[in-house]
């Protein structure tokens, strides 16, 4: 019985963990990129923010001692004061003091500024402090006399600051959850070929160790009998033949996939060469006139249309194709039965018809019959894996299937491929190799 690849949640329950996994240790990797960049730009910002402090002390300091070289005495201050910076304290206005040599307390030169704490009376550079119970950053200047200092407030700096650290505060988790969430879609789509593919190979091996072992348990059972109990030679005899045929099917089902495993393995575009479709057509027919006679059959092989029917592919491929669908359809067909096949050749593209009177396939089966190991009749006889390798030749050479029922009543099994025509370069795909139109091809015994 053919299993069905479903997307269980057996199925994908691995695939969703370990898609989760890899997500998360993407935003994990991607959080510690995101901290290391944050931590970049904020110190950057910090820096640039200071530097810019910095530029207004500086250019305060310098206007300050251009302003007053000769007033600075030891033991003098400052007479009459600029009005250096006024109003609230957290506008950043550019605040001021001199402090002169010797005395440990500095004398304001701008209104409202409260007073210098003591620490501060010696900076030498700039510097963070906390003045009048705010945040201030200093810079000084020593002058004959004394030194200035100069100090504004850092609250628009760390405003700015704030705001960035607010920002990136909001912005990390809502990154980090889409991040994750894009991970585990991508993933997801990214894995799930993969799975199917896992499950396809799993339910191969799983339907061809099915398929072997009968014939196998067969043969067993029959040696083990012949061995356990004395026969007659007419006993002897059949017992043989019944391990001859299943020896025989067992040889089938064991080439059958170790060519469906060779085509797997092949290249993308493997060599082609230009074959003479009518003419393989032809000779498989006449390879299935002895069966024919055999089972009291009718095969028929015609040609249609006025130019030659050429498809660029291996001609034991094609080969192949032609004999799967021969073989099937004599399978199907009963005694009395009719079997025909058509090559009809365009300017564009050249079609393979086989058609027989069988029983013909529901349509609800049509699209499963390809698949390995699945069998639309329980006729005997047969793998599943014959319309397999029919398609996949099809595939594997740019060509399309349609199934159909046929017109004796049966089905119909159809394959098209565009015309190979010699005189057109364009008609020949790069890198693929083209034999003589005349030339015989290499058949394949089925």
């Amino acid at each position: 019985m053919k299993h069905k690849v479903r997307d269980t949640a057996v199925s994908k329950g691995p695939v969703r963990l370990h898609v989760r996994r890899v997500a998360l240790g993407a935003t994990v990797l991607a959080l510690v990129v995101y901290l290391l960049a944050c931590t970049i730009v904020d110190l950057m910002v910090v820096d640039r923010l200071n530097g810019s402090i910095d530029a207004r002390l500086t250019e305060r300091l310098v206007s300050l001692t251009r302003a007053y070289p000769q007033s600075v005495t030891p033991t003098k201050t400052i007479r009459n004061p600029p009005n250096i910076g006024s109003g609230d304290l957290d506008d950043a206005p550019v605040l001021a003091w001199f402090v002169p040599t010797g005395v440990m307390s500095a004398q304001r030169l701008a209104a409202g500024a409260p007073a210098l704490p003591v620490g501060d009376l010696s900076v030498g550079g700039p510097t963070n402090s906390v003045v009048g119970g705010r945040s201030f950053r200093l810079d000084a200047a020593a002058v004959r006399g004394g030194r200035f200092v100069v100090a504004t407030s850092t609250a628009e700096a760390t405003s700015v600051r704030d705001t960035l650290f607010l920002i990136e505060g909001v912005l990390t988790p809502i990154l980090l959850l889409a991040l994750f969430l894009a991970a585990s879609i991508i993933g997801r789509r990214a894995a799930t070929p993969i799975e199917r593919s896992r499950l396809r190979q799993l339910e191969f091996t799983a339907d061809a160790s099915h398929e072997l072992r009968t014939p196998l348990s067969v043969i067993e059972a029959e040696i083990g009998l012949a061995l356990s109990t004395k026969r007659s030679a007419t006993g002897y005899r059949e017992a043989l033949e019944r391990v001859a045929s299943e020896s025989k099917r067992l040889r089938t089902i064991v080439e059958d996939l170790l060519w469906l495993a060779r085509l797997d393995s092949l290249p993308k575009d493997p060599p082609h060469e230009a074959v003479d479709l009518a003419r393989i057509a032809k000779v498989c027919a006449d390879r299935f006139s002895a069966l024919a006679l055999r089972e009291d059959l009718v095969i028929s092989s015609s040609e249609v249309g006025s130019f030659p029917a050429l498809v660029l592919a291996p001609a034991d491929w094609l080969d192949r194709l032609v004999s799967v669908l021969l073989d099937n359809a004599c399978r199907y067909t009963g005694a009395g039965g009719r079997v025909e096949i058509v090559v009809s050749a365009s300017a564009d593209g050249v079609s393979l018809t086989v058609d027989d009177n069988g029983p013909g396939i529901a349509e609800e089966e049509r699209e499963q019959i390809m698949e390995r190991f699945h069998r639309a009749s329980s006729v005997p006889g047969g793998a599943g894996l014959g319309l397999s390798i029919a398609n996949t030749v099809v595939r594997a050479t740019d060509g399309e299937w349609a199934v159909s029922a046929a017109p004796l009543g049966g089905a119909r099994f159809q394959a098209s491929w565009p015309r190979y025509r010699g005189d057109a370069g364009s008609d020949l795909p790069s890198g693929r190799h083209v034999n003589p139109p005349h030339s015989t091809p290499q058949l394949v015994s089925h």
